[in-house]
């Protein structure tokens, strides 16, 4: 069955990012390899923005297309590559996203985990914002955006490139109310003592209930929920095999 003709399907791999449309045409804008984690869809104008991953001096980072993902430009203005020398640490591609998150109610602003950084953009993309200050790591995988509340995002922090668990073996949700000029730890419900815990970038999301439910599991097998916008937590299952994904579905 060919896709319809008012749909994209934008299709992240190990290999780049892949589209299909109604013309049955298989394209591959990004087609170095990099693997491709994460793909934001702007319906106001048709805008993409694809997040790859890098392992050192690769093509990785923040790709815009104008066009509906025929033509792509690197677009990481203000992220910085830690894993590089020094004096190169700003370059225009060579970063590594793991998630991107587009905002509630501005459409233009975009929330992003970097390999090492946190980041804003208020002009879709264009240019970004160090937002990291206030959480105890920089580094994390998983980025979600408030489903209703516009500035609100929510990440967990893991404890650098090379110890990946969480800070002080403690499991901290953090959360912006403000857009990432301050953020908040979570706790209530959560491990804080022996808690070494992985999340990886697509094991946590959230629902669209009002307060909204968030829910995340671990690479040890464990998954938490909360059911009032991240203030308390609970334990749903455990011993489960690691976790890689995790959506929530209205039925």
């Amino acid at each position: 069955m060919p896709v319809r003709n008012d749909v994209v399907l934008l299709v992240g791999t190990t290999k780049g990012l892949f589209l299909l449309d109604g013309s049955g045409e298989v394209r591959q804008p990004i087609a170095n390899g990099a693997s491709v984690p994460s793909v934001a869809f702007d319906a106001r104008n048709r805008r993409m923005l694809a997040g790859k991953t890098s392992f050192f001096w690769g093509t990785g980072g923040v790709y815009r297309s104008e066009d509906r993902g025929i033509t792509w430009r690197p677009s990481n203005s203000g992220i910085r590559a830690d894993f590089m020398p020094e004096d190169q640490r700003f370059p225009e591609y060579g970063q590594c996203v793991h998630k991107v998150a587009r905002d509630a109610g501005n459409p233009d602003r975009l929330f992003l985990q970097n390999h090492g950084g946190i980041y804003r953009s208020d002009d879709n993309g264009t240019t970004w914002n160090d937002i990291g200050a206030g959480v105890p790591s920089d580094f994390g995988f998983p980025m979600v955006a408030h489903p209703r509340k516009s500035g609100t995002a929510f990440v967990i922090p893991n404890g650098s490139a090379f110890n990946r668990w969480t800070p002080e073996a403690k499991c901290r949700v953090y959360r912006t109310s403000d857009c990432g000029a301050t953020w908040q730890g979570l706790t209530r419900g959560l491990p804080q003592k022996d808690a070494y815990i992985t999340v990886l970038r697509d094991a946590f999301t959230s629902d669209r209930a009002d307060p909204a439910g968030l829910y995340f599991g671990t690479r040890s097998g464990e998954l938490y929920a909360s059911t009032d916008d991240g203030e308390t937590w609970e334990t749903l299952a455990e011993h489960l095999p690691p976790v890689l994904m995790v959506r929530a579905a209205t039925i």
